[in-house]
């Protein structure tokens, strides 16, 4: 609803039913984020944290949260429809990966187009790191602050290693073959047990592409785009990686197929993990501070004694993007203004005041993360500061290009082909092929093999 339509409203409602006082200004703000759900502690430090202390600072404002507890995919579609009409909330959460593909479609303007010259003097901007800027920036233009980043790795349950005879305080893989050994050891002990969880599948949307085909694809060398920014089609890391999905999911049965093609997919590879049905998981740091944790509904019992971590490998040793040993992929969300809103002024004024170091401070205390803000700290999580401090330093980030999301949803289709049984690699690699050039012209992609 506009914000002259919601004014229109409370003045009835104020002159029938004396339901409370009019303001000046009613801004909404919406987040995929549900207090004691989804991502629970964004909307518990929206709710408990931001919204007092601005309309403390505001009295004049009225700040709304509209609470979304749908798939990333669904807000997506919803936030596409609304910015299309001129409707939707003022500032909403948004992934920067979509950021190109929202601008080309007409559908984001710059902050400081919406907004004023104000955006450009905030002094927030310097305090930002330089891959954390990044996230929500395309063609030299701010679209959005970004609340943080992130990084990947693959999570062991440690009981599970030791019942196989793994030291699991010890155990690094250095390739692919260590990880399938160290599977198949788990499989032997335990026959009902999917060890690997790789995500695949159309279901999981880009949590398929970013935590499953992305990290087997980095450690083949390659990336999606080649060095003059066209899109691969067809390589050997396609294929290599495409046969890594084969070996777990179809060949040898090391993971959970069914789980990759169900609706709720990523939610089982949780549960799975939780239960003891899967003790190597490819994921990011969001499954221990908002999946994990004491108290949520997956849960890891005795999370710290059971759960850890290791560096992802290359397909083999030297053989990973830039020549590395291990690799990562770092994305990250932020939040963006309507560029329909009614009140531009008053919601860059709330934009930037929760991204100011005290709002988030508060955020850290409810939930530490890696943070955007260079001068914002993690605080009292060991888990964190290690793994940032080993991984951003080798991380890579995905293509900032508007065709990105079209993409990536041939790629899950891709892996889900293969996962399914219902196409070889070489097939689906194919498929892909056709799908890509359909996509962004033949002469924009190029064949490696």
């Amino acid at each position: 609803m506009s914000n002259r339509l919601r004014a229109l409203a409370f003045g009835l409602v104020g002159a029938t039913a004396m339901a409370g006082p009019a303001f000046a200004v009613d801004l909404e703000i919406t987040c995929r984020c549900v207090i004691g759900g989804v991502n629970s502690a964004t909307a518990e430090w929206i709710q408990n944290s931001v919204i007092p202390a601005f309309e403390a600072a505001n009295p004049d404002t009225k700040v709304t949260l509209n609470q979304f507890g749908g798939e990333d995919a669904q807000l997506t579609q919803q936030l596409a429809l609304d910015f299309s009409t001129g409707a939707g909330p003022d500032v909403t959460a948004f992934d920067g990966f979509l950021i190109p593909s929202f601008v080309e479609g007409g559908l984001l303007k710059p902050l400081n187009e919406v907004a004023g010259p104000e955006v450009d003097d905030w002094s927030g901007w310097a305090a930002l790191s330089e891959g954390s800027r990044a996230l929500m920036i395309y063609e030299d233009q701010y679209y959005g602050i970004p609340l943080g980043t992130d990084v990947r790795m693959l999570y062991t349950r440690k009981d599970m290693l030791t019942e196989a005879g793994i030291d699991a305080e010890t155990w690094q893989p250095t390739s692919w073959a260590d990880i399938l050994d160290a599977a198949r050891a788990i499989k032997k002990v335990k026959p009902d047990s999917f060890p690997i969880q790789l995500n695949a599948g159309v279901a999981m949307g880009e949590a398929t592409t970013m935590q499953g085909y992305w990290l087997a694809l980095l450690g083949t060398g390659e990336t999606v785009l080649d060095e003059n920014g066209k899109w691969i089609v067809g390589s050997q890391g396609i294929l290599d990686t495409l046969n890594l999905y084969k070996t777990i999911y179809v060949d040898e049965q090391l993971g959970d197929a069914r789980a990759q093609l169900l609706a709720d997919g990523r939610n089982r590879s949780f549960a799975n993990f939780r239960d003891g049905v899967t003790a190597l998981l490819f994921e990011g740091d969001y499954f221990y501070r908002s999946v994990t944790p004491e108290g949520s509904e997956f849960a890891v019992p005795d999370r710290d004694k059971v759960m850890g971590w290791v560096k992802i490998p290359a397909e083999e040793p030297g053989k990973g993007i830039r020549g590395q040993d291990f690799v990562t992929i770092s994305g990250g969300t932020g939040f963006v203004l309507n560029p329909a809103t009614d009140t531009p002024k008053e919601a860059w004024a709330l934009l930037s005041f929760m991204n100011e170091p005290a709002r988030l401070e508060a955020f850290q205390a409810i939930q530490p993360r890696i943070t955007a803000r260079t001068d914002v700290a993690i605080p009292n999580s060991p888990f964190l500061t290690e793994s940032s401090q080993e991984l951003l330093p080798i991380t890579t980030a995905r293509p900032n290009d508007p065709d990105y999301n079209a993409v990536s949803a041939e790629i899950q289709r891709m892996t889900e082909s293969v996962v399914s049984g219902e196409l070889s690699p070489e097939d689906a690699m194919a498929q892909y092929r056709d799908a890509v050039i359909r996509i962004v012209g033949e002469d924009n992609t190029v064949s490696l093999l």
